[in-house]
């Protein structure tokens, strides 16, 4: 048995499958490519599982990011594809958790497959969609995506006039959002610091990373869950491969 055999059946989980991210792993530790990895696994009759970038298996935890979103936009073909390779590349400083979200989030597809999974698609992909948010009793919208988006840009820019500029909003209108939030559980979801020193600016409080760590969850529970019920009721048996792997 081979040295990448061996890498192979010692990085197997539970399903007897090989993760993504371990084939990977395999290639760096062997100084080999992935698509070698990927061949020899499918030699041995072992799939592979879990996709970082969310075309097959069950991995979960992608986060929607507009940088994401610009950076992989520009890389994509005339039907809303992009490469394996280039996608996983966006990944530099901000992460796959982003770039898989943000591929789900957007419908964008990957072709070509660093581990040999795949090519390209051969038929169209079918998905659920879900959108979850907060409202109080009078039905005002007081938290969702977008919210979200707006404290995660003000986290990153460390001002709500910047973040502001960055998703197209005015920033009367971020500001407002904030403070009818905050009138509504009764606390403070931003902090400004006046002055020119490295600490002066705007961030989020542990209340605002909290109430944005729980909607993630809930959003995410939610999809889980329509994805589940979808399969169940709207697939037929031929297209199950599509969502199963």
């Amino acid at each position: 048995m081979s040295e990448m055999e061996e890498l192979i059946k010692k990085y197997l989980n539970e399903k007897g499958k090989l993760d993504c991210s371990d084939g990977f792993k395999i290639a760096a530790k062997l100084k080999c490519s992935t698509l070698e990895v990927g061949a020899c696994a499918k030699a041995m009759d072992i799939r592979i599982d879990s996709c970082e970038l969310g075309q097959f298996g069950k991995l979960e935890g992608g986060i929607y990011d507009i940088e994401a979103e610009n950076r992989l936009k520009p890389l994509l073909d005339e039907k809303n594809r992009v490469t394996c390779k280039a996608a996983r590349a966006q990944a530099a400083g901000i992460g796959l958790k982003k770039i898989r979200g943000t591929l789900k989030e957007k419908n964008y597809d990957v072709t070509f497959c660093e581990l040999g999974c795949f090519k390209e698609k051969l038929r169209p992909r079918l998905y659920v969609k879900t959108k979850t948010w907060i409202e109080n009793a009078e039905g005002e919208l007081l938290f969702g995506k977008g919210k979200t988006e707006i404290l995660e840009l003000i986290e990153q820019e460390g001002s709500i006039s910047k973040a502001s500029e960055k998703i197209g909003m005015n920033y009367k209108k971020a500001w407002t959002h904030i403070k009818i939030l905050q009138r509504n559980i009764n606390d403070t979801m931003v902090q400004t610091k006046q002055g020119g020193g490295e600490d002066a600016g705007t961030t989020l409080t542990p209340v605002a990373r909290e109430f944005m760590d729980h909607y993630r969850k809930l959003q995410a529970d939610i999809e889980n869950y329509a994805n589940e019920r979808f399969k169940e009721l709207f697939l037929k048996p031929r297209n199950k491969k599509e969502f199963e792997d």
